[in-house]
């Protein structure tokens, strides 16, 4: 089994696991033992408490509420139960994948680009212009082979893959600058995440990419340490950046999923019907973020607007010079150099030309 995760990552998750986490016997009578060892599933007839970790979005936070929790009660007969922590309560995209990892958390979502660097293959979904709209993603990005391919091999880090949500297309802020060519980004400090596709994409689009904790990056615009941001509209809103940026444009250079990973001890400590309820639960839930993230992105607009952000639209023509510019940065190939499978890479390829073709 791969097992990545630097040592001093995981000391750091189990350590804000126990402070988040390891309190909350109260919620279900599972106490911390959230690896499943000892929980005899649904044998028992004891309700198991499940506990996820969420990102801030209001999408993945309002699907959960609304449809997850009371389905898997649903479905699984008052069996298991779903106790939430939205907003990174219980830490960030890379603490909340060891912790599930290690069991100190149940279920866990996240950025794909943050723990790519744990499990490589990931590094797909981080190449510029990769997707050209969401039915590309949904039915290729996701559902195609390789997609499904990229979501089983979670197990390989001792997770079960669940799902993939939409966190959805990049697009950059800036406090100082309208960025209406790809020209227009020639030496601005531009946060990244710390993931080496997104960083060698940006310099060939002639920034100068900075890498920094999110947890940062208000105070950070704030101070004028950064120019700007990316980021899908959900984020940026969710977050509020248009209360201090001024300009927004729409590049959509690169889809962003949100990884949805379970222990996969905890996974296996499961009845089949429990299996069955999550499964059953999730796929509904999937759908609903979906839609709630498309509902929200439309509406982010006019609250950045609202602001006093100015938001642009770019042509297809002004888009292409941005990818042209990525491009630069052989950003497929480079991901194929660090993927475990970069076979991934050429099937996901071929099946988004044949998607095209039809």
């Amino acid at each position: 089994m791969k097992k990545k995760v630097m040592s001093a990552l995981l000391a750091g998750a189990m350590l804000f696991a126990l402070a988040a986490c390891g309190n909350n016997s109260s919620n279900g009578g599972n106490g911390g033992n959230a690896g499943g060892g000892s929980n005899g599933g649904g044998n028992s007839g004891a309700v198991i408490e499940l506990r996820m970790g969420n990102v801030t979005s209001s999408s993945a936070k309002d699907a959960v509420t609304e449809v997850f929790i009371p389905k898997v009660e649903e479905y699984s007969n008052g069996t298991i139960k779903i106790t939430h922590f939205p907003d990174n309560q219980l830490g960030n995209d890379e603490q909340s994948f060891a912790m599930a990892q290690t069991g100190e958390c149940d279920i866990a979502v996240g950025s794909t680009s943050s723990v790519a660097t744990t499990y490589n293959d990931l590094y797909l979904y981080d190449i510029p212009y990769m997707f050209l709209n969401k039915q590309e993603v949904y039915e290729v990005g996701f559902n195609g082979e390789a997609g499904k391919a990229i979501l089983d091999g979670f197990s390989g880090y001792g997770l079960k893959g669940l799902a993939f949500w939409e966190n959805g297309f990049r697009n950059v802020t800036t406090n100082n600058k309208d960025i209406a060519a790809v020209t227009d980004l020639n030496g601005l400090k531009i946060r990244t995440m710390a993931n080496e596709i997104h960083l060698e994409a940006w310099k060939a689009m002639g920034a100068n990419p900075t890498p920094m904790a999110f947890g940062e990056l208000f105070t950070a615009m704030q101070q004028g340490t950064v120019d700007g941001q990316e980021n899908p509209l959900g984020i940026i809103t969710g977050n509020k950046f248009e209360e201090i940026e001024k300009f927004c444009t729409l590049t959509e250079h690169v889809y962003t999923p949100y990884y949805v990973v379970m222990n996969l001890e905890k996974w296996n400590s499961l009845t089949a019907e429990q299996q069955d309820a999550l499964t059953r639960a999730m796929e509904e839930t999937t759908q609903r973020q979906y839609e709630l993230s498309q509902k929200y992105e439309d509406e982010a607009v006019g609250v950045m607007e609202a602001a006093g952000c100015k938001v642009r639209t770019l042509t297809d023509e002004e888009k292409l010079s941005f990818k042209e510019a990525a491009d630069k940065a052989n950003s497929l190939e480079a991901a194929k150099k660090i993927m475990y499978k970069p076979e991934l890479a050429d099937q996901m390829s071929e099946e988004l030309a044949a998607y095209r073709s039809k």
